[in-house]
């Protein structure tokens, strides 16, 4: 294909080298521009490719002068250069919507406050075990574009971000999940909790009768959500705490999955997942491969094998009888909770770094009860002291995860859990989640 068409890619991450090529196979005349330092990964890509870029800096005629501009999910829309490209009419898209025009592969899309990520990675499992054809792309993985212009992959597992939703337009996801919706990112969204709302939604955009909306009955802002909304797509409700009308749901310890009365039930004793909150990741992902037709044997198998995510409720090891687990990737308060409510130890927690709007209110009695100490990990600790200080005996502050660690330990017994499970971003003390939770294992490695 030849178009003397014109793109500008704004960051130049794993998302933005992607588009570049795509956009390049596809006949575009390609610009990469990264208002920050280029990683060498992908600075060496550029260069070795001749696209051409820019770092440290947006030359905005030569954005302005683009005929289609796709930006980092990093970049928001009150940014002034986003601004400006939408005063000119210049549309502007996320890599996913981008590359979604260029393949005609089956997307089973996740989206939510919480559990996405590990909803994903369970559901891209079950597909491969199965023998799919099938990538890993949008928040996880490599790059959607990268993998349309270089695969040609059947089906697609995507987890996609608010904020790449944002960006999304003709996009359709044939499966879309959307695992629960609690308060977060208020600020990129006016601190307005419907504006928030409505962004996940966008996850159900296009969709027909043909489709599928998959979501947990059991989470109230998705089910009030609702009540406003048409939805063209088949709606398919999971729950633990009822039965009727459900597709997937719980009896008697088991968990069951009833489409089309074709019944697959599992005792939760045997799902390697476990807790509450993975129910629910275990629930849609096993009703989007049935809508898919993967045979119950493989699903039960793939309940039973697959191996959770890194930084999430991970364990690390265990130190003269006290148990250390990174849950770095618990970014927000929902998350958080998820972790204190599962854990069945005193809890030593660490917790911190850069709020995002976050309501400490909604955590009291589950500290109160299970929390023995908390270690702040954060530059500005304010709002967690003062949230906790009457109900928790002991407060610590520590500005690395190597002294975190060293004062969890210090504080802790045989019997006790260490739990990072941070409630904030990172960006304050580390470059990333995944950062965090990396120095903190080696913090506990070197104990």
């Amino acid at each position: 294909m030849k178009t003397n068409k014109k793109i500008a890619i704004l960051g130049a991450g794993e998302s933005g080298y992607g588009a570049a090529v795509l956009a390049r196979k596809q006949g575009y005349e390609v610009f990469v521009s990264d208002m920050g330092e280029i990683k060498e990964e992908y600075r060496s890509l550029l260069q070795k490719n001749n696209f051409a870029f820019e770092e440290g800096k947006h030359t905005e005629a030569e954005i302005l002068n683009a005929d289609e501009v796709i930006k980092s999910p990093g970049i928001p829309d009150k940014a002034p250069l986003i601004k400006k490209l939408h005063e000119k009419g210049i549309p502007v898209i996320s890599e996913i919507e981008f590359a979604a025009r260029y393949t005609n592969a089956f997307k089973i899309c996740i989206t939510g406050t919480n559990g996405k990520t590990t909803t994903t990675m369970l559901t891209y499992h079950i597909l491969q075990k199965a023998g799919l054809h099938v990538g890993l792309a949008g928040n996880v993985g490599k790059s959607f574009a990268l993998q349309v212009a270089e695969n040609d992959f059947t089906h697609y597992v995507l987890e996609l971000s608010s904020f790449q939703l944002d960006g999304m337009f003709d996009f359709k996801a044939e499966v879309a999940i959307l695992t629960n919706i609690t308060p977060d990112h208020l600020d990129r969204y006016g601190y307005d909790v419907n504006n928030y709302i409505d962004s996940k939604f966008r996850i159900t955009r296009n969709q027909t009768g043909a489709d599928a909306f998959i979501y947990c009955a059991d989470d109230t802002l998705t089910t009030e959500a609702l009540k406003t909304r048409t939805i063209a797509a088949t709606q398919y409700p999971f729950s633990i705490k009822t039965e009727a009308g459900m597709t997937a749901f719980l009896k008697e310890e088991n968990l069951n999955i009833n489409l089309n009365n074709n019944l697959l039930h599992m005792s939760i004793f045997d799902l390697a997942l476990q807790g509450k909150h993975n129910l629910y990741n275990t629930m849609a992902a096993g009703i989007a491969a049935r809508i898919i037709d993967i045979r119950k044997d493989v699903v039960r198998e793939s309940f039973s094998d697959f191996k959770n995510i890194e930084h999430r409720l991970e364990h690390v090891m265990t130190v003269h009888g006290i148990e250390f687990i990174n849950d770095s990737k618990a970014t927000n308060i929902n998350s958080t909770w998820y972790a204190l409510e599962c854990m069945q130890k005193p809890i030593i927690w660490i917790v911190g770094g850069v709020d995002k709007g976050n309501d400490y209110e909604s955590l009291k009695d589950l500290v109160k009860t299970k929390v023995k100490a908390i270690v702040c990990l954060g530059a500005d600790n304010a709002k967690i002291i003062e949230a906790y200080k009457d109900i928790v005996p002991e407060i610590v502050e520590t500005r690395s995860a190597s002294d975190a660690v060293k004062a969890s330990y210090e504080k802790g017994r045989k019997g006790d859990v260490v739990l990072l499970s941070p409630a904030c971003a990172s960006f304050d003390l580390f470059k990333n989640y995944e950062d965090r939770g990396w120095q903190f294992k080696k913090a506990v490695k070197g104990l």
